[in-house]
């Protein structure tokens, strides 16, 4: 999940979300599936749990699982999450001078690029299982550089020293056998290092090159068998005697990489546990294992981390948004709001990312502080947001913007009439199983409410019906089947949502420009109910549909005397193509 930028890289580095390897790239919104909410409430589940498109407490996801990426994110190109980092790599002898931070060796797996895609992070993008060969699908709009130094961020005052002092009376060698993996000739890296390991046994070096190069096949062949030999590989590196402090770290950062890689989070946590014990004023490494803690929902652990880096480091910005967006998951908005602020401010790798800025903003919003939309325009000319309204972290980039649409603006005419013309017959289904005794409809989750009850009913998520949903509503669903942008929409769900008088939710955006959103009036007040996207401000009638881009700025009033029941349809977005749509991660 999370890629550090350890050194001169030759290859492309790729971002995964959630778990992945060669066999199955699971890309989900996303983005880890990075749910900033869900990661932040200690659990990484979809995105836009709240099932309105919000993209909130969410990014919390994004925060860690889906994490360590680069301004554009991910690529995808067939259903997989992956960021890409272009990088050049250096020799051994460059790799001897390179900065202390930079590990000259490690090197990222080779990314595609894809279009945007929402929420996996699609600034991580989202592409399908197993992918690793399909290229440029959509490029999604990053979490930020959110992991972009993720792991490998450390002080960069000194020159690392890979070798010994017996390594540096074989260093013609080694620069022989590295030259080839740095070429591309993987399998004739893998067996001059082999060699060198069988003449050198007792040598951490040859054996961390053997590992890279073990590394680089792997993914030449997208081989998780071999990839599972390079982890073992690095783990013996590490472990011989004489291995040079800075080789271990390297070793290690390198090996938790691709643990996270394989999805095997707990494993990653472990190995950076063991290099904050080796080198425990190494705040850089805390920092790490506390995104390590908040990618397997631990966010207690990763605050007690954070809080161990602030004591010793007060001014560390990364750790600094990052406690940040643990207090604001905890709901406690206004102490969040200095961290946030103070980290982005701080200008340190890792705090320049979309999901800093839209929380630091929300916060703010909370508050009645109108500052939040200086936040917001610094987030746009970062180039994290489409605009100050539209802030959405999951994208394609080049979809025609615009927060309200016509139902011939979607091109989608027959389904709209289709929803107005049925609408009584999905109303009166609707009202069959409203009452609360039955349990379908459940509170809304994602602490968009500042007030009131909103429940929801939903029957598809990321184009797949939900459980047993359609059972209770068949007419409902029988009217939907045969519109594939809705019932195939992976970006969005297809949902009744029931307001009760008093209700008000706060302004928010959903996490990607994938999707249009419908809404069908089932039951609505004579006054008292209204939408607001941007600065145009609408209210519902019964048996008309709205429709409207939720990555802009939205928020809902309900100050009627009796409840607001309409019916939530998510489209794809008009404009993506059918390759696309088969290839964007689900949110």
């Amino acid at each position: 999940m999370v890629l550090a930028l350890l050194g001169v890289w030759s290859s492309v580095a790729v971002v995964w979300l959630d778990l992945v390897d060669y066999d199955n790239v699971i890309a989900r919104a996303k983005e880890f599936p990075f749910n900033f909410s869900e990661v932040l409430q200690g659990k990484l589940s979809a995105y836009d749990a709240d099932g309105d498109g919000d993209f909130d407490v969410e990014d919390a996801k994004v925060l860690l699982g889906k994490c360590i990426f680069n301004n554009d994110l991910f690529v995808t190109s067939t259903p997989i999450v992956e960021e890409v980092i272009q990088t050049t790599e250096g020799t051994e002898e460059e790799e001897q001078q390179a900065p202390e931070g930079e590990s000259p060796d490690a090197v990222g797996t080779p990314a595609k690029s894809e279009d945007a895609t929402e929420e996996a992070f699609e600034g991580k993008l989202a592409v399908e299982a197993g992918s690793f060969e399909a290229e440029a699908a959509v490029q999604i709009h990053p979490i930020a550089d959110f992991y972009d130094v993720l792991f490998f961020v450390s002080d960069k005052k000194k020159k690392p020293k890979l070798l010994n002092t017996f390594e540096k009376t074989i260093k013609t060698e080694i620069d022989a056998a590295e030259k080839l993996r740095k070429k591309g000739k993987v399998e004739e890296a893998v067996l001059a290092f082999d060699t060198l390991v069988q003449q050198y046994p007792q040598s951490p070096r040859c054996r961390y090159g053997k590992a890279l190069a073990e590394d680089d096949l792997a993914e030449k062949m997208r081989s998780n068998d071999m990839l599972q030999k390079a982890l073992s590989t690095y783990k013996e590196a590490s472990e011989l005697p004489n291995a040079t402090p800075d080789l271990i770290k390297a070793t290690l950062k390198k090996r938790a990489e691709r643990q996270q890689f394989l999805g095997r989070m707990r494993g990653a946590l472990a190995t950076l546990e063991k290099l904050v014990q080796i080198f425990p004023e190494d705040v850089a490494l805390k920092n790490d294992l506390g995104v390590a803690h908040l990618l397997i929902g631990d966010n207690k652990s990763a605050k007690r981390v954070y809080e161990e880096v602030l004591a010793i480091a007060p001014s560390n910005g990364f750790a600094k948004v990052h406690y940040g967006f643990i207090l604001k998951s905890e709901n406690k908005i206004a102490a969040s709001i200095p961290f946030l602020r103070d980290g982005l401010e701080s200008g340190d790798p890792g705090t320049d990312d979309g999901r800093f800025y839209f929380h630091l903003g929300d916060a703010l919003q909370r508050m009645g502080d109108d500052s939040a939309y200086k936040w917001y325009e610094r987030g746009h000319q970062r180039g994290h947001f489409a605009s100050v309204w539209q802030r959405s972290l999951y994208n394609v980039d080049g979809l025609k913007a615009q927060p309200w649409w016509t139902p011939k603006d979607t091109g989608y005419m027959d389904l709209v009439k289709t929803l107005e013309r049925n609408w009584r017959t999905i109303r009166d289904e609707a009202l069959s199983v409203i009452d609360k005794t039955t349990g379908l409809f459940v509170p809304e989750e994602e602490n968009l409410r500042e007030k009131g009850e909103w429940g929801q009913f939903t029957l598809w998520q990321q184009g797949k019906k939900a459980g047993e949903s359609c059972d209770s509503v068949p007419k409902t669903c029988g009217l939907l089947e045969r519109y594939p942008e809705a019932t195939g929409c992976k970006r969005g769900q297809i949902k009744f949502s029931v307001m009760q008088p008093g209700t008000h939710v706060w302004p928010h955006t959903g996490p990607t420009n994938c999707r249009l959103r419908m809404h069908l009036g089932l039951v609505i007040p004579k006054t008292g109910c209204k939408i607001r996207c941007t600065n145009d401000t609408r209210a519902w009638e019964e048996g008309k549909v709205l429709i409207f881009d939720d990555s802009f700025e939205h928020e809902v009033w309900q100050d009627a005397d009796s409840y607001r029941l309409i019916f939530i349809v998510d489209v794809w977005h008009p404009e993506l193509t059918q390759y696309q749509r088969q290839t964007l991660s689900p949110i």
